[in-house]
């Protein structure tokens, strides 16, 4: 079984991250032009025959373009997102029509399992963020072994981390987090007050002790040695510097994983890819551990409000 995650973009100015199983690719989100992530999946081993599906976290432009949107029907390629997404896309992207009546738009729902592929199951999360709907997912692949083989936690935008999400990432061997930004930083920064002030709202943006202390309770709720990997997504250029986040990556899995790989993506190159396969101890990935842990308080679920109304032909089978 091969199986690799490796992120290509991420960033305000585009995101985009590739699965790898067994041959089937999918890309979590397409925020780049064709051209651009074409280049990218060049740049890692892959090109666009290697993708199968892609699946949309949010509808905010830097996770979409239409230009891909095209790319994905000149290789039809199936578009997995949520009924209130695709709303969003039929009025805001000109290729989206053309993807929709060729039948390689899906739909997913909150809470609800979803196979991609023979033995790889995704399941979404609404989480807060200021593009509603937004979802974080988890990834498990099924080998058929004591359950799964490897799991992968993919969270890129919201505002605040809840108890819900800890939950869904407990026993990760990856764990995909946004760590945006230094709030020192974010509040001294020439942005305009009315910016700043989005980003560190419950709707923005993880600051880095906010995603720190979401890996530190990742970590607690999961067995010795998960998650190995933590992977930072969406750092700011502006108000965050890697060596910052890293830090506080580093310092909030020093306590439960101490030999974790920390993995700082980039806006303009592919991050190093992380080998996915079953451990050992892979049976063991959910048993919280026994340190004692001050955990923080996460609200019970991320803020859910009505969701958009939903056009004709975009509801959840």
């Amino acid at each position: 079984m091969t199986a690799r995650f490796t992120v290509l973009a991420s960033g305000s100015s585009g995101n985009a991250t590739l699965l790898q199983v067994n041959g089937f690719g999918l890309l979590i989100d397409c925020g780049l032009h064709a051209r651009f992530l074409g280049a990218r999946l060049a740049a890692v081993g892959a090109s666009w025959k290697s993708v199968h599906a892609v699946i949309l976290t949010h509808t905010h432009g830097d996770h979409w373009r239409d230009t891909t949107l095209a790319q994905l029907r000149a290789e039809n390629i199936p578009l997995y997102a949520h009924p209130a997404q695709l709303n969003h896309l039929a009025t805001a992207g000109p290729s989206f029509d053309p993807l929709h009546r060729a039948d390689l738009t899906r739909t997913y729902a909150d809470g609800q399992p979803l196979e991609l592929t023979p033995g790889l199951v995704c399941r979404p999360v609404r989480v807060s963020h200021d593009s509603d709907p937004t979802f974080a997912f988890r990834f498990d692949y099924h080998d058929g072994g004591d359950g799964p083989a490897w799991a992968v936690g993919h969270a890129s935008d919201l505002g605040c981390a809840s108890e819900e999400l800890v939950d869904l990432f407990a026993g990760v061997d990856v764990l995909a987090v946004e760590y945006n930004h230094c709030e020192r930083m974010e509040r001294a920064s020439s942005r305009p007050a009315f910016l700043v002030e989005r980003v560190l709202s419950d709707e923005g943006h993880l600051s880095n002790r906010q995603a720190a202390d979401l890996t530190r309770a990742v970590a607690a709720r999961s067995g010795p040695g998960f998650p190995s990997h933590l992977v930072q997504l969406h750092l700011s250029r502006d108000c965050n510097h890697p060596f910052l986040a890293e830090s506080a990556g580093r310092n909030a899995l020093a306590e439960f994983n101490p030999s974790a790989v920390v993995i700082t993506a980039r806006q303009d190159v592919p991050a190093r890819g992380v080998t996915l396969t079953r451990r050992p101890d892979a049976a063991r990935r959910a048993e919280p551990q026994s340190i004692p842990f001050a955990a923080p308080a996460f609200a019970p679920s991320a803020f859910r409000t009505q969701p958009q109304p939903v056009l004709p032909g975009f509801e959840v089978a």
